[in-house]
């Protein structure tokens, strides 16, 4: 019997998505590299990071207004004289003389001798002097050192995924690059003779290419680092050497289309050969489904329509990948299903729908095809193998895109 006409008990969705995850774990302990805080955003530390230095560095104002001892505002109202301007940015030290003020800016250094700062909408000034209208205690409006954080205490740890707080706080500090987790490595094959890249003309039995780049679009959006997105005709000579490209620069291959049951299947062909497994996963869309391992690197071969291939790395692929870069899970919730549906015996769908009035309706046409209706989902509605006639009202497991 032919590998071709060999037909095994198709595999249920959970089984497929364990089989990704034990190929995929081994990632979580890819290393680390170096990026420039410019480069940091969405980044995973890989070390814990401690503050340098205090913060506030010096003691400044909290204020514009006037730096003065608080014993000279003990009575009020009070005039005292000007011994002068300090901005934010100076240097000098000027000594705040006894019985004066001297003005001072937000994030200015507060002159030895002062204690607190007056802020300029509580006091009147004809530029020479100052009168002060409301007392104020020693330590007011002073932003003292090492009140906001200490040298050496932990600023951010390992594993934290760099947020624009994050790199507020270590820039603050004088943090130029740091250590984060190097991100998974992932390249891209699309296969057939069929396709075209945009701005072709297309001949009769033609279509462009979207596969390619939407599937650079989400492994980007799932902070993959996405190093090649090549396209092969249905050769296997030119497919082998696309996909020996790939694993010599990526941590994980993905392939779109070959792998059905039909009469140009190169990915399957090429990959069954080199121990690569293919066969039929109970859902719809995206039911041929392989999963392969060349020269130590995962491929995931995923079929060729677009809404499959889409779908597939929503089911199997997305869940990992975050885990793996260390972001959040995407929330899945219960929600009321308003459009009755059929769905086939034996498979998980997963139906495209828009949340709309505290429910979820579906999008117009569910055909694998129908890449362009896909635009208008915002969820991927789970229908589990055992429902057959599902009502409208019937709430359903939502995951969100």
């Amino acid at each position: 019997m032919s590998f071709r006409h060999a037909v095994a008990p198709a595999r249920s969705v959970e089984d497929h998505r364990l089989r990704i995850e034990d190929l995929l774990n081994p990632l979580a302990t890819r290393g680390s590299e170096t990026a420039p805080m410019t480069a940091a955003l969405g980044r995973r530390l890989a070390t814990d990071v401690f503050a340098p230095l205090d913060l506030p560095v010096f003691r400044n104002s909290a204020m514009d207004g006037y730096a003065v001892r608080a014993a000279a505002v003990a009575v009020v109202p009070v005039t005292l004289p000007l011994a002068g301007v300090v901005a934010a940015g100076n240097t000098d030290q000027p000594v705040l003389p006894p019985g004066a003020a001297m003005k001072v800016m937000t994030g200015a250094p507060i002159p030895p001798g002062a204690d607190c700062v007056i802020p300029v909408e509580h006091t009147r000034s004809d530029g020479k002097t100052v009168t002060i209208e409301h007392g104020r205690s020693a330590g007011e409006f002073v932003r003292e050192p090492g009140t906001d954080v200490r040298a050496g205490q932990l600023l951010a740890a390992a594993g934290t995924v760099l947020r624009p707080r994050h790199i507020a706080a270590l820039a603050a500090v004088g943090i130029g690059e740091l250590t984060v987790t190097r991100r998974v490595r992932a390249a891209v094959i699309t296969t057939g003779d069929e396709l075209r890249p945009a701005g072709a003309h297309l001949l009769p039995g033609q279509i462009y290419n979207s596969n390619g780049i939407a599937l650079a679009a989400a492994l980007t959006d799932n902070d993959a680092d996405v190093v090649s997105v090549a396209h092969s005709t249905d050769d296997p000579a030119e497919f082998r050497a696309r996909l020996a490209e790939a694993v010599a620069q990526a941590d994980v291959v993905f392939t779109s289309g070959g792998v059905s049951m039909g009469d140009f299947e190169v990915v399957k062909d090429v990959l069954a050969e080199l121990g690569g497994q293919f066969g039929a996963v109970a859902m719809q869309p995206g039911g041929p489904q392989g999963v392969s391992v060349v020269d130590d690197i995962p491929v995931l071969s995923f079929p060729g329509n677009p809404v499959s291939t889409m779908v597939s790395f929503e089911v199997f692929a997305r869940p990992v990948l975050r885990r793996l870069a260390g972001l959040p899970e995407l929330p899945i919730s219960e929600l009321p299903l308003l459009d009755p549906v059929r769905s086939p015996a034996g498979k998980r769908q997963f139906l495209r729908g828009k949340l709309v009035d505290g429910g979820v309706r579906l999008v117009s046409g569910q055909g694998s095809h129908l890449v362009a209706s896909m635009a208008q989902a915002d969820v991927l509605v789970n229908i589990p193998p055992q429902a057959t006639d599902v009502a409208a009202g019937t709430i359903v497991e939502v995951h969100p895109l």
